[in-house]
């Protein structure tokens, strides 16, 4: 997979995208990202990115000039789409970056910044993605989410695909609760059903607790398992 992304802060992804499973992935050539900085096609001797905008208010935004320039250099992938993260899109979620991982073959990230872009940069960007019902400081914070979800998920990424089918949000349904040695810690015991050997036993009682956990934490997710899954288990 491909991924650019359009940032004034090339620096931000240089430790993240070097480290852990993601940068493994990068090395063996999984994925490879490439960063494209606005500012380089700025056109005025400022090489100015923002400006103030029509109409009055507080801030600046991206101007629409940089930005088309930058995405219209990339290389266009048969199947691709262009993201800007933006807190007015649709929140990231593990169904959103599976479709990502399996239906594209180029993802071009748009970072906001300031006060936002120009609303005419829409034109451009075919999906718009939020990490959450909260403020940044700048789109790369999210970007990077949305590219460490995405590339985690390519086969090769993780040495056992098998695992990326049980975690949570895989099934809707958070994880189960997960223990290892020491047996019994500060008097807080491993639960004996894991220590007994029966795995059907075990299964059962961890799929009971991925139901209570996500009906307890999560009341949404719960809702939304219920009505998938066509359970009539009471709430």
């Amino acid at each position: 997979m491909r991924l650019d992304i359009v940032t004034l802060f090339p620096d931000f992804f240089t430790s993240p995208l070097s480290s852990g499973l993601v940068g493994k992935a990068l090395a063996k050539q999984i994925a490879e990202v490439h960063l494209v900085n606005p500012r380089d096609f700025a056109t005025d001797k400022h090489r100015r990115v923002d400006d103030e905008p029509y109409g009055g208010g507080v801030g600046m935004l991206m101007k629409p000039e940089p930005i088309f320039a930058a995405v219209e250099s990339l290389p266009v992938l048969p199947r691709r789409e262009v993201i800007l993260m933006t807190p007015q899109g649709e929140t990231m979620n593990q169904a959103l970056l599976r479709e990502l991982a399996t239906s594209y073959d180029q993802l071009a990230i748009v970072c906001g910044h300031y006060e936002g872009v120009d609303e005419r940069v829409l034109n451009l960007v075919t999906r718009e993605v939020s990490l959450g019902d909260f403020i940044l400081t700048c789109g790369e914070i999210p970007a990077l989410a949305l590219i460490n979800g995405v590339v985690r998920l390519l086969p090769g990424t993780v040495g056992k695909e098998e695992s990326l089918k049980v975690e949570s949000f895989e099934a809707i349904l958070l994880d189960y609760p997960q223990y290892t040695r020491p047996a019994e810690f500060r008097g807080w015991k491993v639960p004996d059903v894991l220590l007994s050997g029966n795995h059907a036993e075990i299964a059962r009682w961890r799929r009971e607790q991925q139901i209570e956990r996500t009906r307890d934490r999560r009341p949404d997710l719960f809702e939304a398992w219920l009505r998938e899954s066509g359970s009539q288990l009471e709430t």
